[in-house]
């Protein structure tokens, strides 16, 4: 029987899966406004595309730029500047589902709860929102799922090329964001699948240690890249605006934890859904089989989980999705456990249906009607509701275009780095030649005197973001507004009016 004959039904599956996938992620993929932080990383890329000494300008704000790079490729070759920048997302949610398959194949020994694995996270409703934005959780992901199955590799192993590759995905997480460095972190727990009862004992573990240090040194010195940028120290700065350092810390250690550990749990339970939170339970204790494993994944969440309570400062739900992700494969284990109970195929389908029902549910509205998606508050304001989303941006580039065709205008944004408007005038706009733009932070309670010098030359107009009722001296004629999702907030439009 040929390899294609043999494993017939996990092929026709993984198509199936991958299949899913694609059409998951892609479909109204463009539906969502562009949000914020999306903006300020599709602008960083077009920069850095179009000038190499910018580079490493993500460092400017403290962020790593490995996106930032990949980003550059994508936007060369894609018209949209913020689909490209999705389409990294969905390209490293793709390699997250394979990653999964192998950390699922591999830490239990079974192909098919590997394949249940890469099917659970490609409907897992969190997952779905990341790898739809240009946001580098996804390719925190990437390095997160493959770290933990190259250090599962390595301590089952104990070879130089696993190091290697390991050393490589280490330094590729350093330079995408902080939190991969949890991967390195809880590299010596791997050894809880260690085994200490082989022949050549102290050999083996000299061996595997060497290995392991081997590993992260690789990883620190492609990471020491950064080092080339005057502003790499801003790094260091960035994440105390969102950690507590432990100097801070130890003076009041219990002050936010409760109000921490209330919130991520929330966010927690809110994306995983009740049905996958029991499976999860259940899987953990439904079989003495593969404790040391289960045990393994579990300790890869509970672990970042309980640091972000005690020292978090600042936290959003998209921060836990990376440690998350382990304790998929312990779901799938649990369902094909199940399965092998009842002794019967559809039992287990009955199971994994019921536990992921209400995430198939919460699917279909971040595809559809991402504003009434069963999501967490927070992500629903940021993402569609609120000020930091690009309501109204699609709209207010197609109004200055057609405006700007044979004559030229003048646009005042509120905000700088980071405003919605200010950004998506630069990055759909900024080549116009017709359109000149500045953002303005704060708004003052006088117009600015630009604004009304150029008014006198061109029409000039303002765009509101976060002030929803312009300062009352300013001489403005109401042009049109742009709701926010379903919420209060609104992009507005004026034109200032002076005598000339």
């Amino acid at each position: 029987m040929s390899l294609v004959g043999k494993y017939k039904k996990e092929i026709l599956l993984a198509i199936l899966i991958s299949a899913v996938y694609f059409i998951t992620r892609l479909l109204n993929i463009m539906s969502l406004p562009i949000f914020t932080d999306e903006a300020i990383y599709v602008r960083w890329g077009q920069i850095a595309l179009h000038d190499p000494t910018w580079r490493f300008i993500s460092l400017t704000d403290g962020k790593q730029p490995m996106f930032i790079w990949i980003e550059m490729v994508f936007l060369k070759l894609i018209h949209d500047p913020l689909l490209a920048g999705r389409l990294v997302s969905v390209g490293c949610g793709f390699l997250s589902t394979i990653g999964i398959f192998f950390l699922g194949r591999e830490i239990f020994k079974n192909r098919w709860i590997g394949l249940l694995s890469a099917l659970i996270y490609v409907l897992f409703p969190f997952a779905l929102v990341y790898d739809r934005m240009a946001l580098y959780e996804s390719l925190v992901n990437v390095f997160t799922i493959w770290s933990l199955y190259l250090e599962v590799l390595l301590v089952r192993r104990n070879r130089l090329d696993i190091a290697l590759i390991l050393g490589l995905v280490f330094g590729g997480g350093a330079l995408t964001k902080s939190d991969v460095y949890f991967s390195m972190i809880l590299l010596p727990f791997s050894l809880v699948l260690f085994n200490f009862k082989q022949k050549e004992l102290a050999r083996k573990l000299l061996k595997w240690t060497g290995l392991a240090v081997l590993s992260v040194v690789l990883g620190y010195m492609y990471y020491s890249i950064l080092r080339l940028s005057p502003f790499y120290g801003i790094i260091g700065q960035k994440n105390d605006t969102f950690i507590y350092s432990f100097h801070d810390w130890i003076e009041t250690p219990f002050a936010f934890v409760v109000g921490n550990f209330s919130g991520l749990w929330n966010w927690f339970v809110t994306y995983l859904k009740w049905p996958l939170l029991i499976l999860l339970l259940i899987s953990l204790f439904i079989s003495k089989r593969f404790i040391k494993e289960k045990s393994l994944l579990f300790l890869w969440f509970i672990f970042p989980f309980t640091v972000f309570a005690f020292f978090g400062k600042v936290l959003y739900p998209r921060y836990i999705l990376f440690m998350v992700l382990p304790l998929i494969p312990i779901m799938a284990f649990g369902i094909y456990r199940l399965n092998f109970l009842f002794k019967k195929a559809w039992y287990g389908i009955l199971v994994f249906l019921v536990a992921i029902s209400l995430s198939l549910y919460a699917d279909y509205f971040i595809i559809f009607n991402f504003s009434h998606a069963p999501i967490p508050q927070s992500d629903l304001n940021q993402y569609i509701n609120d000020w930091p989303a690009g309501g109204g941006v699609n709209q207010m580039i197609s109004y200055f275009k057609n405006i700007s065709q044979n004559q030229k205008i003048y646009v005042g944004t509120e905000g700088t780095f980071g405003s919605v408007p200010t950004l998506s005038m630069q990055i759909y706009l900024d080549q116009d030649r017709n359109i000149l733009s500045d953002g303005y932070w704060p708004i003052p309670s006088t117009i600015p005197s630009k604004l009304l010098e150029n008014a006198k030359i061109m029409p000039t107009y303002f765009v509101f973001e976060q002030t929803q009722t312009p300062p009352p001296s300013w001489p403005l004629k109401f042009i049109t507004k742009y709701q926010k999702g379903i919420g209060n907030s609104y992009m507005s439009v004026y034109q200032v009016v002076v005598n000339k």
